[in-house]
């Protein structure tokens, strides 16, 4: 096998494949050709060129979200390197490990008006999980570091191979076992592009499975006040499909004493749980008595796992209404969301609910039985709004409800698209995803094209104009599947911000605010070789659907066009409707 002939190119690309890190995602450069020639001249390796660094990076982050396992992204030197942060920080914050490779010119070339040099050494800094930079090899380029630097000649080979195998292995730990990105920069001085032919050497590291740290010390006395207590909430945030027991889910939905609140992006399902909080919470914000309706339905005990949590309800309640007691289950990190944190149990939540529901006992309560009364009011006034809603971003969502077909999986833009997409949930077959590490709108295209690569059956993507268009570069690439498909809610603008607190429908807000926009994704399909469909009222829309979903030689996209000014109104008018009872 032939690699790049410089120690610290070898070393990193060997180390990748004892690891059984196979997914590297590369962007073009110079700088980074001891990585490149080596990673694409080993078929171990499934490599990807992604010219934009910050689609190379999402899309690297949508692969490891749907293998959960490392995913590498190699990068020349210089500005590259500072266009994956927003990809970084929706990593570190949802626990996606990402192995970022960025070449580097030597040290002794940073800040004296070299060309294509910033100072790349921890650039990430609050944001990922280690930051290394490693030690220039001297067997390599000998003459010009005698030239430039002969004190580096001081040291020895073997010493720099042992520094730069510590800080690897350092890095992969942290990246498997707490899920965190982490950077690895490899300063390179030239020439960059020669090859020898290097026997099969593989490193060997020695890893402890990651999230084994529980919290058996403290069991006996969370399953004291849970068999105690009458009234007890869990909430899911985000959470990977299929990764709960359905045994624990069945227990937890069969116990009167509990209420589970999920969200679209939980990937829970049940008849007994609550799957659309705003359209819960809200009638009873709008009720004669709200806060001793809310006293009356605040838990004594909240217990949550998974990741983030969309609906700002839902935070506002529990922030105002606070448990006695809330535990936090996760592997890697205890948020306290809702300032009420008592206890975060480190570990995987199904050891934890094992050992939880094993041990539980029955106790008298109408707790979930009253949300179940709030549940159905809300039920039967949302059918009646439906019916006589006009067309728009509501009725798109809720004519996407049950169009979807089995198979699937669903990603998620941020911003009004995951919103409404709380309201109507999808199938309980259909695994949905969605950056809510940072929320951003940022990176969702990205992210879903990277995320079908590995995915058995096709991915359609849900998302915004203004999403879609900041991600415009995701398509400029040769890994989409001709079953991946796209939904563009096109309202000509930032439809969110009509329903925030400041709207005022001025020209100033339309513009700096709601960025009102005559843009179409037609030239853009036809740019890529995508097929395009569009529609501007909701009969035309379901008849699309029937062909959109169909197999076809290309990935397709269906932009509908929703009124801009009325969205927001009909929206509200949806709150206000399910409320009316409670007036």
């Amino acid at each position: 096998m032939k690699y790049s002939n410089i120690p610290a190119a070898q070393l990193l690309v060997l180390s990748c494949k004892s690891a059984g890190i196979k997914d590297i995602i590369i962007s073009p450069g110079s700088r980074n050709a001891p990585l490149t020639l080596s990673f694409t001249g080993d078929p171990f390796f499934d490599c990807y060129s992604i010219v934009d660094e910050r689609c190379a990076a999402f899309f690297g982050l949508g692969i490891a979200q749907q293998k959960n396992e490392p995913v590498a992204l190699v990068c020349t030197s210089g500005s590259a390197l500072l266009n994956y942060y927003p990809a970084i920080a929706e990593a570190f914050y949802s626990n996606i490990p990402l192995i970022v490779i960025s070449a580097d010119r030597p040290p002794y070339k940073i800040d004296v008006g070299d060309g294509q040099t910033i100072r790349q050494d921890n650039v990430f800094d609050r944001h990922i999980g280690c930051s290394c930079t490693l030690k220039m090899d001297v067997e390599h380029a000998r003459e010009r570091l005698s030239f430039y630097r002969p004190d580096y000649l001081g040291q020895t080979q073997r010493s720099i191979q042992e520094f730069n195998t510590d800080q690897i292995s350092t890095s992969f730990r942290i990246a498997l076992e707490e899920r965190l990105p982490v950077h690895i920069n490899v300063p390179f001085e030239e020439p960059l592009y020669g090859l020898e032919t290097v026997e099969g050497t593989e490193f060997s590291f020695d890893w402890d499975t990651y999230g084994e740290n529980g919290i058996t010390s403290h069991m006996a006395a969370i399953q004291k006040s849970w068999n105690a207590s009458p009234r007890k909430m869990v909430l899911v945030g985000v959470n990977t499909p299929n990764t709960i027991n359905t045994r624990f889910l069945e227990h937890l939905a069969q116990d009167s004493s509990v209420m589970v609140f999920t969200e679209t992006t939980s990937n829970l399902h049940h008849p007994n749980f609550f799957p659309s909080i705003d359209s819960i919470l809200f009638p009873i914000e709008k009720s004669a008595d709200p806060h001793q309706r809310f006293l009356d339905l605040q838990p004594e005990i909240l217990l949550t796992f998974g990741g983030l949590v969309v609906s700002k309800k839902i935070k506002a309640f529990l922030r105002k209404y606070k448990p006695k007691e809330h535990w936090h289950v996760h592997p890697t990190k205890g948020y306290d969301t809702f300032f009420a944190l008592t206890q975060y149990v480190k570990e995987e939540p199904n050891r934890f609910l094992e050992r939880l529901c094993s041990n539980a006992k029955t106790v008298s309560s109408t707790y979930c039985k009253d949300w179940q009364a709030i549940r159905k009011r809300y039920e039967t006034k949302q059918l009646e709004y439906v019916k006589k809603a006009p067309f728009s971003d509501f009725s798109v969502f809720e004519a996407l409800q049950v169009a979807v077909p089995m198979g699937y999986q669903v990603h998620l833009s941020n911003s009004s698209t995951v919103r409404y997409a709380q309201l109507f949930p999808l199938g309980d077959s259909i695994p949905v995803y969605c950056n809510r590490g940072t929320s951003g709108i940022d990176g969702s295209t990205s992210t879903a094209i990277g995320a079908s690569i590995h995915y058995k059956g096709p991915t359609l993507l849900i998302t915004g104009d203004l999403s879609f268009f900041y991600d415009s570069n995701a398509m400029w690439n040769n890994y989409i599947r001709n079953d991946f498909r796209i939904i563009v809610i096109n309202n000509s603008g930032g439809g969110i911000f009509r329903i925030l607190p400041g709207f005022d429908d001025s020209e100033r807000f339309g513009t700096f605010f709601e960025t009102q926009h005559q843009m179409t994704a037609e030239h853009s399909c036809k740019q890529f070789g995508w097929e395009y469909r569009s529609s501007d009222n909701l009969e035309s829309f379901k008849d699309e659907l029937y062909s959109f979903f169909e197999t076809g030689n290309s990935p397709k996209l269906l932009e509908v066009f929703t009124p801009r000014e009325l969205n927001n109104t009909i929206l509200l008018g949806y709150f206000d409707f399910i409320s009316s009872e409670y007036q």
